[in-house]
């Protein structure tokens, strides 16, 4: 059987992070992830709001460098629960566990605070945008 799931989409909300009673780190949030299409009648693009949880190493990613609005591209599966909600009636609902989360935007296009490395780990060096020049159009031939 076969149970993968990729999804595109921006946060709706910071993540939430907790820890199980022996301190696994389980983070959860949701995206909002637009159709390919267009609804018939109103003429505009239908979005689908998805449920993720992520666990251990994942959560911590998630929790540091993820914020609401940011892009985000869940690799995952497809989990069904079932559950009994205050008044006592049984109801069901659909998630995502992710195995993998990535960038789908840069830092700019984000526009979060901080700084992040892809790595997790922090090289001890610290680059600004200003340490940078723009290129202009006459700077010579390219070296390859």
């Amino acid at each position: 059987m076969l149970n993968k799931i990729f999804l595109m989409g921006r946060l709706t909300r910071d993540p939430e992070m907790r820890h199980t009673q022996n301190g696994t780190a389980v983070a959860s949030f949701s995206i909002a992830v637009d159709r390919d299409f267009k609804d018939k009648q109103s003429g505009e693009k239908v979005t689908d709001f998805v449920d993720i949880v992520a666990w251990r190493s994942t959560a911590e990613f998630v929790d540091k460098y993820f914020s609401k609005g940011r892009m985000a591209v869940v690799e995952g599966r497809l989990q069904i629960r079932d559950w009994t909600d205050k008044d006592g009636n049984k109801r069901r609902s659909a998630e995502v566990v992710a195995d993998s989360i990535y960038f789908g935007d840069s830092k700019r296009d984000g526009d979060s605070g901080g700084t992040y490395h892809s790595s997790g780990r922090s090289s001890g060096i610290n680059v600004s945008a200003s340490d940078f020049t723009e290129l202009g159009d006459d700077d010579g031939e390219l070296p390859f």
